[in-house]
């Protein structure tokens, strides 16, 4: 299995089973290596691969580690959107949608953290720690050297780009150019926190001499950015000439290369429909004192909730011992769980 590196995160596992809550998607290079679209048996047609194949061929070790990032955005993804009908349990790999944005987003920062930290770790051919850091510099706090290994993030950004943009770049119409601007938002939000760290030296553990290197920040910090991008996300159209886009509401400013764009509206995301990438919020656990977007009303789009009463162990009591370890007892919580009610099935349109 692959096991995603510290900050990085791992995919959520589904919750309360018994119950029949929490969908996992089930992530793997062979799904995501159609780069971001549906099955061929879904979507009518087999895309080119040929520059992704060639990548594969070229990096086969580069593999292992572009699915740590698979782990990692899935992971991700779902944190994110764990309180919202779409929970990032089924992927929306061919809408022009606010998620689909986010998607494209999230993977390909996913794919730049993945490579360029194992190009950290000496664990790909082509890479290693980054050359151009080097010699002395200044900063605001005064002179130090490089030294350590400093995340060579400009290869995994050039990586990213074209292993995750390889279908994209054949495409000539807005899903291709939507998709091209938020991969590379993606790219753009990992070098974001890119941060300085240092260690001192001199007596005492005075900061006489300084060595500094560059690292990359926890992958959750580029989730939160992209999220709050997410929901500042702005509605384009296509260009006259078709080489670009523009706002579709003129009263908004025109996206920066930060931004996330969409072209598509957000479905309810209420009923089972696998065209729009939906699973439906029935059998979704909902908050019964929430007034946000996890609260029953507003998840179970109005059709109620069912009640269920369960126990379960939770540690209490818990007090420090000298020195040191924290001592608990097992305790029995009764609890009541709340989840969607399913549609009448007269309203039901299903499309699995």
């Amino acid at each position: 299995a692959l096991q995603p590196r510290p900050g990085m995160g791992t995919p959520t596992k589904p919750a309360l089973k018994s119950l029949g809550v929490g969908r996992e998607v089930k992530p793997s290079l062979q799904t995501w290596g159609t780069h971001l679209t549906l099955t061929p048996a879904d979507a009518g047609s087999k895309p080119d691969l040929s520059d992704w194949r060639q990548l594969c061929r070229r990096h086969p070790e580069a593999m292992l580690s572009i699915g740590r990032g698979v782990a990692a955005w899935t992971a991700e993804c779902q944190h994110q959107f764990r309180r919202h009908r779409w929970d990032c349990n089924q992927l929306l790999f061919v809408s022009g949608s606010r998620e689909s944005a986010f998607v494209h987003a999230i993977s390909s920062a996913g794919v730049v953290f993945a490579i360029t930290r194992a190009c950290s770790q000496g664990e790909l051919k082509s890479c290693s720690c980054d050359p151009k850091k080097k010699g002395s510099a200044k900063d605001s706090k005064g002179h130090f050297d490089w030294g350590g290994c400093s995340d060579n993030i400009d290869y995994g950004i050039k990586f990213a780009r074209a292993f995750v943009d390889a279908k994209e770049r054949r495409g000539k119409d807005a899903r291709a150019l939507m998709n091209l601007h938020n991969n590379r938002a993606g790219r753009k939000a990992v070098k974001r926190f890119l941060k300085q760290e240092c260690k001192c030296h001199g007596v005492s553990g005075s900061c006489t001499l300084r060595t500094c290197w560059l690292a990359m920040a926890d992958f959750r910090k580029t989730g939160d950015y992209l999220w709050k991008k997410y929901n500042g996300a702005i509605q384009v159209v296509m260009n006259q000439d078709g080489t670009g886009f523009t706002v579709a509401n003129k009263r908004f400013k025109k996206p920066t290369k930060n931004d996330l764009v969409y072209f598509e509206s957000s479905p309810d995301y209420c009923i089972r429909d696998r065209d729009v990438g939906s699973l439906g919020t029935a059998g979704r656990v909902c908050n019964q004192t929430s007034r946000g977007m996890d609260s029953c009303e507003v998840m179970c789009c109005g059709r109620g909730y069912d009640t269920s009463r369960v126990s379960r162990m939770t540690k209490c009591e818990c007090k420090f011992h000298w020195c040191c370890a924290v001592r608990c007892q097992d305790c029995l919580e009764v609890v009541d769980i709340h989840t969607c009610k399913a549609p009448k099935s007269a309203g039901w349109i299903s499309r699995t």
